[in-house]
């Protein structure tokens, strides 16, 4: 015979919240088990001769909340074999409630239903506490296991769990990365009942309070002002530069002509991470960022995709190629993720990489350097490559020779010809050496800048033109800013 467990809901406060058929099961026959005896209906019910089992203890037993949910659903599970029992939960049971779920999960795998008896939940008496409307979208969230992520500052939040200055704080610090420290927020404790308290604190605040229990949720009301943090927003700031009252270039933009943009944006981008100034990486990062939402603005206005299709084709990708993360593939090392990279990109394509040409997968629109750089390594995958960095060396001495002779014979398509044979050979070496030649020559690029500029600072000090110095005088002072570590 299948046996029964009864999960009610003993609501947010006192027994003038408790519906009559919750009410009737609590005073029946059936042996009665709370997750918790710390409720105002529990106590009331005391006084009318209730007899129940409290899991209490179990939270004393346990660091994890995760082991103390799986604890009280295996004591039930077990107590429900030898008759039907009744599990009181505060609030409402399908309301998070981590241990109803963990029932509703396992219950019919050994043969125990699962029956919802009601309640009312504590969420009701939460907005009329509060005095707002979810009508305008709310999120209800776990105190004790928040993501920053997941919070939408342009709903209602409710932050359940927030029972002790502990989760309390943890909580704080999440919020104030996306509210302002003194944003007001409201802690609610037994919403609805006669002892229900409403605390407005300016949320640095939040976990300097002593009314903090088992009865206590937060309620953070929306932001109201423009949220620049907020992803949408931008999104809607982009949209609306292309819509009907727009800004004219922004409207006449097509994918062709932001080509450049996205180029020049990339390259300032690089500048910033090679002179290690934070703020000129979050400036030029969103230039990078603006540059794809332009894009996936305009293939939405075309009906063609959007920025959601971009960030599903992106996470998809990022999951295919990474089964050593989210899947049960097992990697030693970075090489062996680049490895496996590359074989999953080739099945993806439905051949292997080998037998596609090197000429596709350099890159057409690449500088001249890169290109040449990615030519070299693909043609290395196939077998034709130095085997040190020493061979590729003599190669560079002997284009070096060769264009040398090309020097001398003033020979101007020559001279071409070979100079690009030797700026490829050094690519070579670069990359046997495992340096990367674009980064190479743009430390060597911010190297000649430092020191002009200080030639220049020197030149404009003394109050006469450039003209006036000799190549050895300006060689000098090139010196002494070496000299001086520039």
């Amino acid at each position: 015979m299948v046996k029964q467990i009864t999960i009610i809901g003993l609501g947010a406060g006192n027994m003038e919240q408790l519906p009559l058929g919750v009410y009737r099961l609590l005073k029946g026959d059936n042996k009665i088990y709370l997750r918790t005896k710390e409720h105002p209906v529990i106590r009331e019910l005391e006084g009318e001769g209730l007899t129940y089992t409290s899991f209490d203890y179990v939270y004393e037993r346990h660091d994890q909340f995760e082991d103390v949910y799986q604890e009280i659903t295996q004591l039930l599970l077990v107590a429900a074999k030898s008759e039907n029992i009744i599990y009181g939960v505060p609030g409402h049971p399908l309301v998070a409630e981590k241990t109803v779920q963990l029932l509703i999960e396992e219950g019919p795998k050994q043969n125990i239903a699962i029956t919802i008896g009601g309640g009312q939940s504590f969420i009701d008496a939460l907005f009329s506490a509060v005095k707002a409307d979810p009508i305008e979208g709310f999120q209800l969230l776990d105190g004790t296991d928040l993501h920053l992520h997941d919070i939408r500052t342009t709903q209602h939040l409710i932050i359940g769990q927030v029972y002790d200055a502990y989760v309390a704080s943890d909580v704080k610090l999440t919020l104030m990365e996306k509210y302002p420290d003194d944003y007001e927020v409201i802690i609610v404790t037994a919403a609805g009942s006669d002892k229900e308290l409403i605390q407005k604190v300016p949320l640095f605040e939040l976990d300097r309070q002593i009314s903090l229990n088992n009865l206590t949720s937060l309620y953070i009301p929306p932001m109201k002002e423009l949220l620049l943090k907020e992803f949408t927003t931008f999104r809607e700031i982009i949209s609306e530069l292309r819509g009907p009252n727009g800004c004219p270039w922004d409207k006449k933009q097509t994918h062709q002509s932001l080509k450049k943009y996205l180029i020049e944006e990339s390259y300032e981008l690089l500048e910033a991470i090679d002179e290690d100034d934070i703020d000129y990486m979050i400036e030029e990062l969103g230039d990078v960022l603006l540059q794809v939402m332009l894009h996936s603005q305009i293939g939405e206005d075309e009906g063609m995709f959007s920025i959601d299709d971009v960030i599903e084709s992106i996470s998809e990708k990022m999951i295919r190629r990474h089964p050593h993360v989210f899947g049960d593939r097992n990697v030693s090392n970075a090489e062996k993720v680049v490895k496996n990279w590359n074989e999953i990109k080739a099945e993806e394509k439905g051949k292997d990489e080998r037998e596609t040409s090197i000429v596709n997968q350099a890159g057409k629109g690449l500088p001249a350097i890169i290109r040449a750089f990615n030519l070299q390594k693909h043609a290395s995958k196939l077998g034709f490559d130095w085997d040190h960095a020493k061979d590729a060396w003599e190669k560079v001495h002997e284009e070096i020779k060769e264009f040398e002779i090309e020097m001398t014979n003033e020979h101007k398509e020559n001279q071409l010809e070979e100079l690009g044979d030797l700026l490829f050979a050094i690519v070579n070496a670069a990359r046997l050496l495992s340096i990367h030649p674009e980064e190479a020559l743009e430390m060597a690029n911010q190297k000649f800048i430092r020191r002009f500029s200080y030639i220049e600072n020197y030149v404009k000090n003394s109050g006469k033109p450039f003209r006036a110095f000799t190549l050895d005088e300006l060689d000098r002072i090139w010196n002494e800013a070496k000299v001086k570590g520039l």
